[in-house]
């Protein structure tokens, strides 16, 4: 069934933690308890609205991860909105998010983010976060002191937490406005999957400017009482000491991650088997079963797949800790969300057929901002449609077979890429794939693939070996053999994009 919304702030998730138990490490930074972690945030806070920023505020945040984003992601959601923004745009990227969230203010580490600095527009004001060397956070706010009242009026749980943009793939991104009591009931849903408590410690490789790394690795670390582990962000090489010196009990990632990590764990066994994990995550993209077995063999703990979007403040369904089954394939579960296939018109479908998969829960977002048209399209019946096309079995595992805008419609026949990823990874000299659709005269639609080998295979090689498993049609009718392929700024392969990247257009 699912949760109703948490009637809790993320100032509240704070409170559950033991004074003295670490909240935050990383690399050369003190450690900080929650009772300093509290303290600083709300001290950061007073300091915003000191400065005239309050609730209803749009604060963009370009910074990359470490202990200061946590920080300062924690003290503008007190008394504001945050506006997460990768810090490696360019300034006509800031310039647009700046413009499209209506920011009033942008929070950046010193001497840092030339660019962002640059798209600043009219009134915006800067606020550097400086380290200090207890390990909190001071601001230094480039404004006149407020008129407003000396006592700060702090969120509460109907306020807009975070707004976030839709990866805008095939259109304009939308703005999603998260609230505080989205988030704090998706942290609760992930806290209850996991069973998450204060003996954990997640190492977090997501970026923080991504509802992923925001919600799954740092408020449910942090709601639950556990330690963050928040080194600069991901890095293949030095992944396996930062195991070694924390001992993390888990890590949550994208597919691409993992791989990466598979590539290096046959020279890091000693680490491997010294710091065993609890249980490793995967989410933000489909998990290849053949990834999710070597993961198994290497690490030799549970991996859960896991299903979210931004819209529903990331976690929607996971498959679960032993001794519940996990389903490679399968996305697993809802908890605390209900789950269910619709079909075009509105109609609720029985198990095991396919639709779109559509989640209700107090985790789903009320609707996009100023944008009728979208929320028409996209919630029914207090549904939210997520534009993926799936099938619910009968313990109750969704099964994703495609985005629905990623399906390739060959001649009328629906090949889900997915199928052919996973075959090609199973080639051993196939490091990548990605199956994707490319435009054809007749058929509408035609299957190509491109791949990243590790050893030396022809495409003719790998066309025959799709054909031993694949029904004709959905054998590749080119294989591109690359150096990388295209990805994302959370590491998200684009597939949609990927006909157009490679100059195949009618």
């Amino acid at each position: 069934m699912a949760r109703e919304p948490l009637r809790s702030t993320l100032l509240d998730l704070l409170g559950r933690g033991d004074d003295s138990h670490p909240a935050l490490v990383a690399p050369d930074r003190p450690d900080l308890s929650y009772a300093m972690l509290r303290h600083n945030v709300v001290q950061l806070a007073s300091q915003l609205h000191a400065a005239g920023i309050g609730r209803g505020d749009r604060v963009a945040i370009a910074m990359g991860n470490g202990p200061e984003m946590v920080i300062a992601f924690m003290a503008v959601t007190a008394i504001a909105t945050a506006a997460p923004l990768n810090p490696k745009y360019r300034a006509d990227e800031f310039a647009f998010s700046y413009e499209d969230t209506r920011a009033t203010a942008l929070l950046v580490l010193p001497g840092t983010q030339a660019e962002a600095r640059a798209a600043l527009l009219p009134g915006m004001q800067v606020i550097e976060a400086h380290a200090q060397p207890n390990g909190t956070l001071a601001f230094a706010i480039d404004a006149q002191p407020s008129a407003l009242s000396p006592q700060p009026s702090f969120a509460d749980p109907d306020d807009v937490a975070m707004i976030l943009h839709t990866s805008g793939t095939t259109s304009r991104p939308k703005r999603v406005p998260i609230r505080q009591r989205n988030l704090a009931t998706s942290a609760a849903n992930i806290i209850e999957t996991y069973q998450l408590g204060p003996a954990d410690r997640a190492l977090c490789v997501m970026p923080l400017f991504h509802i992923h790394g925001i919600v799954a690795s740092m408020l449910s670390t942090l709601a639950s009482g556990g330690t963050l582990i928040c080194p600069p962000g991901f890095d293949a090489l030095r992944f396996w000491g930062w195991v070694e010196q924390y001992r993390p009990t888990w890590y949550s990632a994208v597919p691409t991650m993992h791989q990466m990590l598979l590539a290096r764990a046959e020279r890091n066994q000693d680490v491997i088997r010294n710091n065993p994990f609890r249980f490793i995550r995967s989410s933000s993209a489909p998990l290849p079963p053949v990834v999710m077995e070597r993961l198994e063999a290497t690490f030799a703990v549970p991996v859960l797949e896991s299903y979210g979007m931004t819209e529903a403040s990331h976690q929607m369904t996971s498959n679960p800790l032993p001794p519940a089954p996990r389903k490679a394939g399968s996305v697993g579960v809802g908890v605390g969300v209900d789950v269910g296939i619709m079909d075009d018109a509105g109609t609720m479908l029985a198990q095991g057929e396919r639709g779109e998969v559509v989640v209700r829960g107090g985790n789903v977002v009320d609707g996009y901002e100023n944008n009728p048209e979208a929320n028409a399209s996209a919630f029914s019946a207090g549904w939210f449609r997520t534009g993926d096309q799936g099938y619910v079995d009968a313990e109750g595992y969704l099964t994703l077979t495609g985005r629905l805008k990623e399906l390739i419609n060959r001649g009328g026949e629906k090949i889900s890429p997915l199928e052919i990823d996973d075959l090609l990874l199973r080639h051993p000299a196939v490091a990548e794939a990605l199956a994707f659709a490319v435009p054809h005269k007749t058929l509408g639609e035609d299957v190509h693939a491109a791949v990243v080998l590790k050893s030396a295979a022809s495409e003719q090689e790998l066309r025959e070996h799709c054909a031993r498993f694949l029904a004709d049609f959905k054998v590749p009718r080119q294989i591109h053999i690359l150096d990388a392929l295209p990805r994302g700024a959370t590491g998200k392969l684009q597939r949609i994009s990927m006909a157009k990247t490679l100059g195949l257009t009618l």
